[in-house]
């Protein structure tokens, strides 16, 4: 990988490009994954490359149902296994959430790389691999799920999610917790929490959320109580509208 100077004004973005650029090299990310990052990256510029306000709420939303479900998932898919597999690692050691792979261009050899390249990362345990469990109303491959995973999970974190999924897994009573930088998606759109971010910023921000939480022994109920995900949604959309381009 050509070296970048970290003074380089698209130092993140560009390391993030490659980041992906090396998950399909080692099989983990899928040819049409680059063309959802740069989709994603259009969104981030718009939005300042910043966490906003109602996202880092959302976020800490977020952290709550994860320690407060009786079984949390967090679903994985290549680019976010590509990402961030450490911060994927450590949100699951944080809340105690199970990690599952799960992906649309599904072959055994990709869920075996990524499950992998997990526990290279430091993850205990790696579901997705037994897939014997199907979401109902879906013909495609994100249908096949672990029966003690996501299938049985009552509150799912789906990161850069397909929007079909996204409704059956609402359709199935989960509470879904999507990150997605676009808030006019179909998935930000059924998700419980929408998390307007980019996944590299918002996966750190869920699990230090999730610590504080814990520290202060806050009630969770009162956490969620009030938030809105049409809020949430809404104000995303309108930074995207007014905001001003950098470099």
């Amino acid at each position: 990988m050509e070296e970048i100077p970290e003074s380089h004004p698209r130092y993140e973005s560009l390391m993030q490009r490659h980041r992906i650029e090396a998950g399909v090299e080692k099989g983990l990310t899928s040819r049409q994954g680059l063309v959802a990052q740069g989709r994603g990256e259009a969104f981030d510029y718009l939005l300042g490359e910043q966490t906003i306000p109602s996202a880092d709420t959302a976020e800490r939303v977020a952290a709550a149902h994860l320690l407060d479900a009786d079984h949390a998932v967090l679903s994985v898919n290549g680019n976010v296994a590509a990402l961030v597999p450490e911060e994927l690692v450590d949100l699951a050691e944080t809340t105690g959430a199970d990690l599952e792979v799960n992906l649309f261009n599904r072959t055994e050899q990709r869920v075996a790389a990524i499950a992998d390249h997990l526990r290279e990362h430091g993850a205990n345990s790696v579901r997705g691999e037994a897939a014997d469990a199907r979401i109902p109303g879906l013909d495609h491959e994100r249908a096949k799920v672990d029966a003690d995973g996501i299938y049985d999970a009552d509150v799912v974190l789906v990161p850069l999610e397909d929007g079909d999924r996204a409704e059956a897994l609402g359709e199935m009573g989960k509470t879904e917790l999507v990150v997605d930088l676009n808030p006019m998606s179909r998935s930000a759109e059924v998700a419980a929490v929408p998390i307007v971010d980019n996944v590299v910023r918002a996966l750190p921000n869920i699990t230090a959320h999730a610590r504080e939480l814990r520290k202060t022994e806050r009630d969770l109920d009162a956490v969620v109580a009030n938030f809105d995900p049409d809020d949430a949604r809404g104000a995303a959309e309108q930074q995207i509208r007014r905001g001003e381009l950098g470099d």
